[in-house]
């Protein structure tokens, strides 16, 4: 019975240390259903929206072009300089924010019966203290909109939200991450990795 119980407790600290481990990256996203997108071949990057490159560094631009980029190259599209079937916009917004946690630890002792079971009778008491954190962290939204040049109009739109890492290092690991999740509910699949 000890041993059962100390294998699901155990599984269960598993899942939930996997659940926790995962990206908080929220992405939306919406493109225009009667747009043919299999006659794009070619984009060009319009650039950022005003503003929106005084937030980052030319490092972080750099990345994010660069894995944008990589996005395109793998849905079989070129990059043009000018002339591309398809123009790319960039803007992000940064928003500061604050969360507070609360740790509660206890001391106390009870009876209750055996493992759940048995009767609920027993005694209680004990004491408890909570302790509060309180962390600020900044929340980066990065959208990028897609229009179809010809046609003038836009065709694609996808916004990820996320709080900013300050390390750098991690950045560069996160940022090809973050916009293949922002890219993958583009109409155009992946043609190679």
């Amino acid at each position: 019975m000890m041993k059962k119980y100390s294998a699901i407790t155990f599984m269960t600290m598993m899942i939930l240390l996997l659940v926790s481990s995962c990206s908080s990256l929220k992405v939306n996203s919406d493109f225009d259903k009667t747009a043919d997108f299999s006659q794009y071949k070619t984009y060009s990057f319009y650039g950022w929206a005003e503003e929106s490159d005084k937030i980052l560094n030319q490092f972080d631009k750099d990345r994010i072009e660069k894995a944008f980029g990589s996005e395109f190259t793998k849905r079989g599209l070129t990059h043009s300089e000018s002339d591309g079937d398809l123009v790319v916009t960039l803007y992000i917004v940064t928003e500061q924010k604050q969360q507070t946690t609360a740790t509660t630890t206890g001391m106390g002792g009870g009876y209750g019966g055996y493992y759940g079971h048995g009767p609920g009778y027993g005694w209680g008491g004990g004491m408890s203290t909570t302790s509060y954190n309180t962390y600020d962290y900044t929340v980066g939204t990065l959208v990028i909109d897609i229009y179809d040049v010809k046609e003038k109009k836009l065709v694609f739109e996808s916004i990820g939200s996320d709080s900013i890492n300050e390390d750098p290092k991690k950045r560069e690991k996160t940022t090809p991450i973050t916009v293949s999740a922002i890219m993958k509910p583009f109409p155009i699949a992946i043609v190679k990795e």
